[in-house]
């Protein structure tokens, strides 16, 4: 165990400066701003504290009072900083403050970035004390309990979980709904959806349930997949008199969705429809079309993007967009183009869906002039589409030229190579070597990725050049555009919107 923490901590005391703090408990503003600390006086403490973390106590403490730096929460919080899944430097640390440094007074705020440190490194008993001495100490807020929670549910401490609501109001902490509905959001966000139904069933009397309770739990058991628990909890809030929100609804109805299972959506769909006409917003009218214009049933999608419409909801970019794809995919070209000519400032989510369509009808070069005009108009395309053109340009599989420098193949295993990437690039080649039994996936995501940097400007220059002098004229922009204004983080964070000329 302390090989492996050696191996943890190597990389926190070559970065102490790197290290910033953040903490959800931190307010956007404060009255006195944190003292700034030293990082010499910092890397000698985290020294000593890793160095010296089997050694006998008093030899520890006078080691760091032999130090003289000066104590403050952000110099506590920096420590934990740098030992972010090593529980036993923290911990002596904490003790050290609390012996050696009796004036020094810890903050709700430092205890959770100490439990969250144990919690990490699945101290469960040292969390479990420590979350007691919290509690003894009413040193908890609503982060403490999300925290506690989100620890115990990992390591199946489920007991515990319950205890904990028990002991912190044993210690006169309010345990209200609120906290509990924040504790269950955060479970179910982190796919522990099981864990919070049992959590909620045990604290029912103790605190009792509500509607956004059951809308979590919900939300938690359609994103696992598990309908049939969805559709139990449905039933069970219907059954306490609590009326089904509208976001559960569209998250059930998307699920449904999602499964196939299309008659049963639409079945919800309706029941709105005829009993809550007045809760359907954008949103619910959105997430049909999209289905109904992805199945290619366009027709019922405009009876209900004009049954929207005439109810005064104005729509979106996005269900535009899923409209203009719908329309195109249906070889309804005109109309489609109709739709997008009737926006006064089309989004991005208008031209994705346009161009979407147009590489389905087998029509990149229009394609391509979309992009073109959507840059000239000032919206800059995202990575989802450069990806997108490229594979209506080349297909899946990608595009197996006579000309090395404009071989995909020869391109993408270069760069898995430069990139340091050699077995994956092995495995690319073999997959190749084997074109007659299995075609392969030429992996666009990937190649944009490994060239995403100032090598790769250079290469998506050279590359466009060549493509150009192909003839490919419509991939020569796309490259070069990506190379101009997407290769590089700092390239994407500051790039200014110009126009593309076409054919040049």
């Amino acid at each position: 165990m302390i090989a492996r923490q050696r191996q943890t901590l190597t990389k926190p005391l070559q970065n102490l400066l790197l290290r910033f703090l953040t903490t959800e408990s931190t307010p956007p503003r404060l009255a006195n701003p944190p003292s700034p600390v030293d990082p010499a006086h910092l890397l000698r403490v985290c020294t000593i504290l890793y160095q010296q973390q089997n050694s006998p106590e008093p030899r520890l403490h006078s080691n760091l009072n032999s130090l003289s730096f000066n104590l403050t929460h952000e110099f506590f919080l920096q420590v934990c900083n740098n030992f972010p899944l090593s529980w036993r430097p923290v911990y002596l640390f904490y003790q050290y403050t609390q012996q050696a440094n009796p004036t020094f007074a810890h903050t709700a705020v430092s205890l959770n970035k100490m439990l969250d440190v144990v919690g990490k490194s699945r101290n469960i008993d040292l969390f479990w004390e420590l979350i007691n001495e919290m509690g003894r100490r009413r040193l908890v807020n609503h982060a403490t309990f999300i925290l506690a929670l989100k620890t115990l549910a990992k390591a199946r401490e489920l007991k515990k979980c319950v205890e904990f609501f028990h002991v912190m109001s044993s210690r006169g902490i309010e345990c209200d709904k609120e906290i509990l509905n924040k504790v269950v959001k955060s479970l179910c966000g982190l796919r522990l959806v099981e864990e919070a139904k049992f959590v909620v069933f045990k604290l029912k009397e103790m605190i009792g349930v509500d509607g956004v309770t059951y809308k979590c739990l919900i939300d938690g058991f359609c994103d696992v997949g598990d309908l049939v628990e969805a559709s139990k909890i449905w039933n069970l809030m219907v059954d306490e008199g609590f009326d089904p929100c509208v976001g559960a609804v569209e998250k059930m109805m998307e699920t449904l969705f999602k499964t196939n299972r299309d008659v049963e959506a639409m079945t919800l769909f309706q029941m709105m429809r005829v009993k809550r006409m007045g809760d359907l917003g954008l949103s619910s009218y959105r997430l049909v079309i999209e289905w109904m214009c992805k199945k290619g049933k366009v027709e019922n999608a405009r009876v209900v993007f004009d049954e929207m419409r005439e109810r005064g909801i104005e729509a979106d970019s996005l269900t535009l967009g899923a409209l203009v794809y719908g329309l195109l995919a249906r070889r309804r070209v005109n109309e489609a183009y109709g739709i997008v000519e009737g926006i006064e400032k089309p989004d991005i989510s208008v031209y994705r869906g346009l161009m979407k369509g147009l590489l389905r009808l087998k029509r990149p070069g229009e394609a391509t002039q979309v992009f073109r005009e959507m840059i000239k108009r000032g919206r800059e395309p995202n990575m989802h589409t450069y990806v997108m053109l490229l594979q209506g340009h080349m297909g899946k599989r990608g595009r197996k030229g006579k000309d090395p420098l404009v071989n995909f193949d020869t391109i993408f295993v270069g760069g898995l190579v430069k990139a340091g990437k050699s077995l994956e690039a092995t495995k690319y080649v073999e997959r190749a070597t084997k074109r007659g039994l299995e075609v392969p996936r030429f992996n666009y995501n990937q190649f944009l990725h490994y060239y995403s940097n100032e090598e790769g400007v250079a290469m998506f220059e050279e590359v466009g050049k060549k493509l150009r002098e192909a003839g490919m004229v419509d991939l020569a922009d796309i490259f070069q555009r990506y190379g101009e204004k997407m290769a590089t983080r700092d390239r994407r964070r500051n790039r200014v919107v110009e126009p593309l000329v076409e054919g040049s």
